[in-house]
């Protein structure tokens, strides 16, 4: 049987450089050798792309020859050598600026390769936040109250916005994955703290309502009319939210939980808004929908479209209570591209 070559991305420039060694880390041990011919490459924090001869716990560390694009030639060339490497596919295991956002999708495009997700369009918007919520909003899915600070406008007072969300709120950027430079807060001390931690991610600013509930996530798999909607989880967390040393701490306390009990009727709701947000968002080949449940009240908080691969991450989890473990979720994560 003829092997896929199959690009593995990981590392990047973001501030989830980290989450991204990890989980490239359990993808690139999953994958099937006999399938396929897997090559590293890890893009460094300046954003260059060194290939890599096998896997290392230091790739900074790598001593591999580094990879320059050849748009439109479906290949790569090394610098030095100029051999061309011409994968199948490319796998971005990558979070945050410059992975999810649809830049490296757009190379993808460039390069005539294809690539494991969604495209250019989708990617930026689900890593927008606000664009995010207008989309789903215009769709009649619900997300949580908001308002948007941009940076350069006056700064808002805390005592206005709360008049509309209520004293509990909160901050986010606009545009930043793994609870990064998000803050809680109820006072106006806290607020401009706040808002001044978001403006080191992003020149948009989320202000939300604070929701007192459950915090559930979804996984979703293929490209639409046929994509498909794991069971629903849990984030139980260890803190007083769940941020990003709750998420990845060692010391973290915060738990994941698959195949949560709902009522029948709401888990179908939540599962059917999960597929309705993927397919209107344009996403394709996998994407994570979280919510908030209020009650029997659940908003949308977040479309996830490259997911964490780590020990903890929700997104493998879900698919493997359903049967699916790692290799079969690369073979369909790889044929949905290839598709």
């Amino acid at each position: 049987m003829t092997r896929q070559t199959v690009l593995l991305l990981f590392g990047g420039e973001s501030s989830e450089h980290d989450v991204s060694v990890t989980s490239a880390r359990n993808v690139y041990a999953a994958c099937d050798n006999s399938k396929y011919n897997m090559l590293l490459c890890y893009i460094d924090l300046h954003g260059k792309w060194w290939l890599l001869d096998k896997w290392t716990e230091t790739p900074q560390q790598h001593g591999g020859v580094q990879l320059l694009l050849a748009p439109g030639a479906k290949s790569l060339l090394t610098i030095p050598g100029n051999t061309v490497v011409r994968p199948d596919v490319i796998l971005p295991i990558l979070h945050g600026k410059n992975g999810e956002d649809g830049t490296v999708q757009g190379v993808a495009a460039l390069l005539h390769i294809p690539i494991v997700g969604c495209d250019t369009t989708a990617s930026a918007v689900c890593m927008d936040k606000i664009l995010t919520k207008q989309v789903l909003e215009s769709n009649g899915i619900k997300t949580v109250e908001y308002v948007v600070y941009r940076k350069g406008n006056p700064m808002p007072h805390y005592d206005e916005v709360a008049k509309q969300l209520g004293d509990v709120m909160f901050v986010k950027p606009a545009r930043s994955g793994s609870s990064v430079g998000i803050s809680k807060v109820t006072s106006q001390s806290a607020f401009i703290a706040a808002v001044k931690t978001a403006l080191e991610h992003d020149d948009r600013v989320l202000i939300e309502r604070a929701v007192t509930g459950r915090e559930l996530e979804t996984a979703v798999l293929g490209n639409p009319p046929k994509h498909k909607v794991s069971g629903i989880g849990e984030i139980i967390p260890g803190a007083e939210f769940y941020d990003y040393e709750d998420k990845y701490s060692p010391d973290s306390t915060s738990q994941a939980l698959t195949n949560v009990e709902l009522a029948d009727e709401l888990a179908e709701k939540i599962r059917d808004t999960s597929a309705r947000a993927y397919e209107v968002l344009g996403c394709t080949g996998l994407a994570r929908v979280d919510y908030l449940l209020e009650g029997n009240k659940f908003y949308v908080i977040e479309v996830n479209t490259l997911p964490g691969f780590t020990n903890i991450s929700m997104y493998p989890k879900l698919w493997r209570a359903t049967g699916m473990h790692y290799p079969e979720l690369i073979d369909a994560l790889i044929a949905s591209a290839l598709k």
